[in-house]
């Protein structure tokens, strides 16, 4: 195992704005393009393009100060025909398959099947390539009863050979019976113990609703993430909100396994290891460069600043002098990342496309702005 951690980000603004397409992107190896630094690093999106990497470091941060009538809201373009994305050297991205409403989470099975959850549809729909002409032969709905804004899914146990797809749905946790190769549910939606704190489609009427859900290496712990309710409230409502939960198989036993982290979108464990992995959402109306949204590891029990304190010792000016008995335990997130960019998931690369250098980093996806100018 390697003793850093790369992160690779992609974002695919005309496929996610659309909420249509799958795009399918591969490599063989990438440029190392332009290094930003310092302030540079911070702002200025104008000049994303393949190959540009951003260092972001705590020193760099700003004083806080007042966006809060940002809005920019995304305004969907199509793409030309017959004009391609533009990748890094050496990667090629390519239309995998089209015509779905808001699929938010892929997963791929055991055997190579790609679910997709189209989480505004209340579906789940599997896509199958039999030819091997890297497009999918066969869509099939594997499930369309018992969900509730579905996001997050995992295969049960882990390994090869699972017997449940397991689904997070806003307000809590089903499974259905599945084994290798299933194009449908074998049975209906088993309800298990886990009751969560649901969310509406927008933050400020009920708080963000992704639920993303993962098991440890041996099967014997689930994890479920939830976002908070609220930008940066410490009101009741939060109390079952912005943490990461873990639970066993069967959705009991209920502890914290982290706090104070405002919205961990993805979740996913080091493969080869017992690091849980998240990708978050920081909170907004307080810079257009504060605070940047972060990639890390998860500690055990640790607390991760919201809302109090963001990236380490740095107050919230909403929440000034508020719980200071936490401003030395906030931990510093691995891998600071461009202020509003809104991450989503992440997943380690095991695969065989890209160079051996890639193994084992992440790869990471975001989708840009709503209230950045």
């Amino acid at each position: 195992m390697k003793n850093r951690t790369t992160v690779w980000f992609f974002s695919f603004a005309i496929f996610i704005a659309a909420g249509f397409d799958i795009a399918a992107p591969t490599a063989m190896a990438a440029d190392s393009g332009m290094l930003l630094i310092g302030e540079a690093a911070m702002g200025d999106c104008k000049r994303d393009a393949p190959g540009v990497q951003r260092k972001i470091t705590v020193q760099d941060l700003p004083p806080p100060a007042s966006n809060i009538l940002a809005i920019n809201r995304a305004r969907v373009v199509n793409r030309p025909a017959g004009v391609p994305l533009r990748v890094p050297p050496g990667f090629k991205i390519e239309l995998y398959a089209e015509g779905f409403r808001d699929p938010r989470f892929l997963l791929t099975a055991p055997n190579g099947d790609i679910f997709v959850v189209e989480s505004r549809a209340n579906q789940i729909k599997v896509l199958r390539n039999i030819n091997g002409d890297g497009k999918p032969d066969v869509t099939e709905t594997f499930a369309e009863r018992d969900l509730n804004k579905p996001f997050g899914i995992a295969f049960y146990p882990p390994g090869d050979d699972p017997q449940f797809l397991y689904v997070a749905n806003t307000d809590g946790l089903i499974r259905f019976p599945y084994h290798n190769g299933d194009l449908k549910a074998r049975g209906p939606a088993e309800q298990l113990a886990a009751r969560l704190s649901g969310g509406a489609a927008r933050l400020r009427s009920g708080g963000h609703w992704t639920r993303d859900i993962v098991f440890s290496p041996d099967g014997k712990k689930m994890y479920v993430s939830i976002g908070s309710r609220s930008n940066v409230s410490d009101n009741a409502a939060e109390a079952d909100r912005a943490r990461i939960f873990e639970f066993n198989p069967y959705g009991t036993d209920r502890k914290v396994y982290a706090w104070g982290i405002r919205n961990a979108v993805g979740i996913a464990f080091r493969p080869g290891s017992n690091e849980l992995w998240m990708s978050t959402n920081e909170r907004d109306e307080i810079g257009e460069d504060l605070p940047p949204d972060y990639i890390s590891s998860v500690r055990p029990g640790g607390f991760y600043g919201w809302p109090w304190f963001y990236i380490g010792n740095h107050p919230d000016p909403r929440q000034k002098g508020k719980h200071p008995e936490l401003a030395d335990k906030v931990i510093v997130p691995d891998i600071l990342v461009q202020a509003h960019s809104a991450t989503l998931n992440l997943c380690f690369y095991t695969g065989d496309q890209v160079p051996a250098d890639y193994k084992g980093d992440i790869f990471a996806a975001f989708h840009g702005s709503w209230n950045r100018c």
